[in-house]
């Protein structure tokens, strides 16, 4: 994010480190090291993921304990992580097209709108939002497919859980999901969701930019002046400087992020729920074309009324939170690690 110099009303600055653009990236070293980070922190919260899917495709409310239980003792621990070979596979070019649309688009449109003489915080948001929503929407071309099958493989052998059109290791594994699917529905079977996925997450990616590029100056002009330390050397006309340390930097990033996950996980959720349910059904049985939207919605709400669009929250806000904090941090750390110049990073 960019940040600048936050100052207080009793005259106090903090350095924050310098933001580091797209064109100060080692771009080979940025998306090489992302391939590796991001596949670690997918593999450590793809459980949860599970768990939220099972949850949103089941018909009557199951808590999140009981599912994880029940997956346990009768598939075995490996069923929480069923399809994530499939979404393995899928994270790493949906991840550069993620990065690269990211930065291109952060670092032109904060120019162009500083250009235009808006407040540097306004820019900041304005930026940090239309990048989030083409980083999503570019994501999508890759990560739908994806989704598709790694969903399919997640809620099969599943009938003693209470889900729709369970059925016992109907897809032998990715590939063979991904060619009954194409059989069976051409390459639309691949793309299902895709306009309500595009729907969900460029707003949600949209809003969780902008919260967190908010949320990080509200952090700091709160509580980040008590947690960095004085700089005795450096005061301009009677103004206290503050330098944090790259620990208190990571705190900041993180709790700014997980904020912005919660607000972006309880605004986006009915949206996931009716996209997941569009992606785990099968499509033309019986002559019969699988249901709409509009269909989909109206069977939650006869299922549970409308809090039935809620399945899955609890595990998708831990999921969004936890992501939020570990991807920022992450990410954060990664941009640092691929800088070109190494100086910059001390001013």
């Amino acid at each position: 994010m960019n940040l600048r110099p936050a100052e207080e009303e009793s005259a106090q600055k903090i350095h924050v480190p310098a933001e580091i653009d797209w064109e100060m990236l080692d771009k080979s070293k940025f998306f090489f090291l992302g391939a590796a980070l991001f596949s670690g922190v997918s593999a450590s919260l793809y459980p949860v993921v599970v768990l939220k899917t099972r949850q949103q495709v089941a018909q009557s409310q199951l808590s999140c304990v009981k599912i994880a239980f029940s997956l346990v003792r009768h598939e075995g621990f490996r069923a929480l992580y069923r399809g994530f070979g499939t979404s393995l596979m899928g994270t790493v070019p949906a991840r550069a097209l993620y990065m690269a649309s990211l930065e291109v688009t952060k670092s032109n449109v904060w120019t162009a709108t500083v250009g235009l003489g808006l407040r540097e915080p306004t820019a900041s948001a304005i930026a940090s939002a239309a990048a989030g929503l083409s980083a999503a929407m570019a994501a999508q071309l890759v990560w739908t497919p994806v989704d598709v099958v790694s969903q399919r493989l997640m809620v099969q052998g599943c009938g003693n859980s209470k889900l729709p059109n369970a059925s016992v290791c109907k897809y032998l594994n990715g590939i063979d999901a991904f060619r009954k699917i194409l059989n069976a529905d051409g390459p639309k079977g691949l793309y299902r969701g895709f306009g309500i996925s595009i729907l969900t997450y460029a707003p949600s990616n949209a809003v969780w930019w902008a919260s967190y590029s908010v949320a990080q100056r509200l952090v700091w002009s709160g509580v980040g002046s008590y947690l960095v330390k004085k700089d005795d050397d450096s005061s301009e006309n009677g103004v206290n400087t503050f330098r944090p340390n790259s620990k208190t930097v990571m705190a900041v990033q993180g709790v700014s992020a997980a904020m912005a996950g919660g607000i972006s996980a309880l605004i986006t959720m009915p949206l996931d729920t009716i996209k997941t349910r569009l992606q785990v059904l099968d499509g033309d049985e019986n002559g019969r074309r699988g249901p709409t939207v509009g269909q989909t919605l109206r069977n939650l709400v006869k299922e549970g009324g409308w809090t039935a669009c809620y399945r899955g929250l609890g595990p998708r806000w831990a999921s969004m939170s936890m992501s939020a904090t570990t991807m920022i941090t992450t990410y954060e750390f990664l941009k640092r690690l691929s800088t070109k110049n190494q100086e910059v990073l001390t001013r």
